[in-house]
């Protein structure tokens, strides 16, 4: 086993303030300085892309994550009060940028994938093993419960994110709820917003690739995300938008950490057509990309020896939150073949078409 990668437990020189009591400034601090961006490059992340780029699956999916798909008719985005919208936002602090527009920016998961999906609001990601400094506190972030994966599954990430009561620190976490995080926002008003928000934001998904790095790592199949896109981030301020891929380069035992920029653009140029174009992109990770990866992850779980835990209870009796839903069968061989991406496994072990179906939800 690499103990790299088992559970460790949190300094006692970590602050016990909560993390999302924290001032704005105060968590921005650390980014305001373009400097970072050489620390990141120190620790062999790069907020560029890679000189041979993205392998092409990817970039083929950037360009399908933008597809049209509905969208709400919010009053706030109404072709007709627009303009009267920009005018509004132009002097917004970001507590009210957040309320009033990031949502129409970066929507939340609602009820489809519920039993799969969490989120976190300007909560600090003190459950991941740090690259250096304070830890991340995206504004929002989107990644998997506890409740996403079988007792099989669990027990075999076990000893790398120790027990479930927020005293440690795993590369496969971001807070003691949400494991494998995959998308990041952050949101930022005033001058140089979005080069700050672009340095939080990498930060950020460093570790979230990191995290499935070492995963297929340690089931010996990294080679199935080598120069894939793992994770996205969007940065916006009052009128722009920057949505980014990010992606691990492995040579070898070393791992660099990149980034793709999929789309830029100004919300309230040429009268909104663009205004929707985050929030598509955003709906079409939910449940175009979302579920392949889920599939991914469980499939190299699996790949993980199994070290039975009799300690770790059931998520009912532990939280009592919602039973984890066995979505996958509890064993299988570590080199078995993932089944197409337009199937998806069912409780009892089947493959019905259409993609992963959570709560009973097929992927449209």
């Amino acid at each position: 086993m690499d103990h790299r990668l088992l559970a460790r437990r949190k300094s006692s020189a970590i602050s016990t303030t909560p993390s999302d009591q924290k001032l704005r400034e105060e968590k921005s601090a650390p980014y305001l300085s373009s400097l970072y961006e050489t620390l990141l490059g120190l620790k062999g992340s790069y907020m560029a892309n890679e000189l041979w780029g993205l392998a092409s699956a990817s970039q083929a999916l950037c360009w399908s994550l933008l597809k049209p798909r509905p969208v709400p008719s919010d009053i706030l985005f109404r072709d007709e009060i627009l303009e009267m919208t920009r005018q509004g936002i132009h002097n917004m602090n970001e507590a009210r940028l957040i309320k009033d527009i990031s949502r129409l920016i970066i929507p939340p998961v609602g009820m489809k994938y519920f039993n799969i999906i969490t989120e976190s609001v300007n909560e600090g990601w003190d459950g991941s093993i740090p690259l250096f400094g304070p830890c991340p506190q995206p504004d929002f972030s989107v990644g998997f419960k506890r409740g996403a994966f079988n007792r099989s599954q669990l027990a075999r990430l076990s000893p790398f994110h120790g027990d479930f009561m927020g005293r440690n620190q795993s590369h496969f976490m971001a807070t003691r709820y949400m494991y494998f995080p995959f998308l990041t926002c952050e949101v930022k008003c005033g001058a140089n917003a979005l080069d700050i928000a672009d340095r939080q934001n990498a930060h950020s998904m460093t570790l979230a690739v990191r995290g499935v790095v070492e995963l297929f790592r340690a089931a010996k199949r990294q080679e199935e995300i080598d120069r894939e896109i793992l994770a996205f981030s969007v940065s916006h301020d009052p009128t722009s938008v920057r949505i980014y891929g990010h992606y691990p380069v492995m040579i070898g035992a070393n791992t660099r950490y990149f980034r793709h920029l999929i789309h830029e653009f100004d919300f309230t140029e040429n009268e909104g057509q663009d205004k929707w174009t985050a929030y598509r992109f955003t709906k079409n990770v939910y449940n175009t990309w979302m579920p392949n990866h889920f599939k991914k992850i469980c499939y190299a779980l699996e790949a993980l020896p199994y070290t039975p835990e009799p300690d770790v209870p059931p998520l009912s009796e532990a939280t009592r939150l919602m039973p984890a839903l066995p979505l996958y069968p509890s064993s299988g061989a570590a080199g078995q073949a993932m089944p197409n991406s337009r199937q998806a496994v069912t409780p009892g072990g089947g493959v019905t078409p259409g993609g992963v179906t959570p709560g009973g939800c097929q992927v449209q």
